[in-house]
């Protein structure tokens, strides 16, 4: 965008944010009260840096949440191997927590701020990063502005733009062109998601494939596993993993559906957001059902028919547990979560038919029998009770889905090999 003249609707986005900067410590405060930003941190949302910036060449890495922060986290492994330091910036109060316990020693994480020019040039000015690694979509008209005013090379790895994203953006040609056009090198998901950059104005486009087949299976502590699997005996699993907001109910409906054939099975609801574990507890009430939680410090006993998961971090406990799982944002028009986590542990995934996020692994999953789509509660009972009462079926898909995603490996290697010319130029530079 430099020595350019903004299109007019990117003008009218810097003038605005500009004014609704001014109103950002009300908004924060108010995000406090949701419980959605961390009280102590706050001024890192206005770009003032709660450490100081090490020596040395500097590579940024954003991802926007917890999906994108765990994406990248094999990659930020591979720089830190090299001898860089790395920032890793997110935007969400989870994903925070899981860079705290997951990112590699040495790593300093920031909570990217809010994009308004005075925010971002304040952050720029104390971390000035020499190469910008943006994970996915994020694609901030500030921020890539200002980057572009400073020189600062940007590559977007894992690049992914769905369908219902390109339209949006083609229906603005010339704001979607000027940001683009400052990517100096998009890294796409896939050959549909590079097409969709490509027609948009992205100037470089390679496909590398998708960073997420890359992490290694979660991890689960070895004593909680013991104790749940102690808690829960033998008894029948299903999981509801990252549910949205009117998925808990239809997943309460499934359950009392599979309690009349199956009655001493167990359902795990892990809702997306945490905090909404006593929503989703009161749900289950309502319906007079058994609800432990597990923020709560409560384990499932042998009454226990809905358990809520409402921790950070644990899936993995319940991918190992759980021959069946149900990916929220699904069957709501979120758009689906990802399926590789417990695709690699072994498990069967169940979803809805709103996965645009993750289009081309479902269908792959699909049509490898890996996973099946369900529409309702009824459809989630019915798959749920052939898997949970066909042993023969169950590992035949579980093989099925773990096969598909190991064969779509590979895209952190190839993400290193196009973005090493960045790394020998600032290595040159730092002589």
């Amino acid at each position: 965008m430099k020595g350019r003249k903004l299109p007019i609707t990117l003008r009218a986005y810097r003038r605005a944010s500009s004014v609704a900067s001014l109103l950002a410590p009300a908004w924060l405060s108010y995000r406090v009260r949701k419980g959605k930003e961390d009280p102590a941190r706050l001024a890192e949302r206005r770009g003032y840096a709660s450490t100081e910036r090490p020596p040395g060449p500097m590579v940024w890495v954003h991802g926007a949440s917890v999906g994108e922060v765990i994406s990248v986290l094999p990659l930020i492994e591979r720089l830190t191997q090299r001898g860089f330091r790395v920032l890793l910036t997110s935007g969400t109060l989870t994903s925070s927590r899981v860079a705290e316990r997951r990112a590699p020693p040495g790593v300093i994480h920031q909570f990217v701020p809010l994009d308004a020019r005075a925010f971002v040039a304040r952050f720029l000015d104390h971390w000035a990063p020499d190469l910008v690694l943006l994970a996915e979509s994020e694609l901030w008209p500030n921020l890539l502005s200002e980057l572009g005013r400073r020189g600062t090379p940007i590559v977007l790895i894992n690049g992914r733009l769905s369908e219902r994203s390109a339209r949006r953006w083609g229906k603005l040609p010339k704001s979607a062109r000027a940001l683009l056009s400052r990517v100096d090198l998009c890294l796409a998901q896939s050959e549909e998601d590079g097409a969709r950059f490509r027609a948009l104005g992205t100037p470089r486009v390679e496909v590398c494939g998708n960073l997420k087949f890359d992490v290694p299976a979660p991890s689960a502590d070895p004593a909680e596993l013991q104790r749940l699997d102690k808690a829960l005996g033998k008894r029948p699993i299903l999981l509801a993993a990252s549910t949205h907001e009117g998925e808990e109910a239809l997943m309460i409906e499934a359950h009392e559906i599979l309690t009349s054939k199956i009655p001493e099975l167990v359902t795990v609801i892990a809702p997306r957001h945490p905090e909404r574990g006593l929503d989703v507890a009161a749900l289950a009430q309502a319906a007079d059902l058994a609800t432990r939680q597990r923020s709560l410090g409560e384990l499932p006993d042998k009454e226990t028919d809905i358990y809520i998961a409402d921790t950070i971090g644990e899936l993995g406990l319940f991918y190992r547990m759980a021959p069946v799982v149900f990916m929220g944002g699904s069957l709501v028009e979120h758009g689906g979560q990802n399926p590789i986590e417990p695709a690699k542990l072994g498990a069967v995934v169940l979803h809805g038919p709103h996965v645009w996020n993750f289009a081309n692994i479902y269908e792959r999953l699909d049509a490898d029998e890996g996973a099946a789509e369900v529409t309702d509660a009824l459809g989630i009972a019915r798959a749920a009770y052939a898997l949970i009462k066909d042993p023969q079926l169950h590992g035949e898909m579980a093989d099925a889905a773990h096969a598909a995603v190991t064969s779509l490996g590979g895209a952190l290697d190839r993400t290193l090999a196009a973005i090493e010319p960045y790394l020998v130029h600032i290595r040159l530079q730092a002589r």
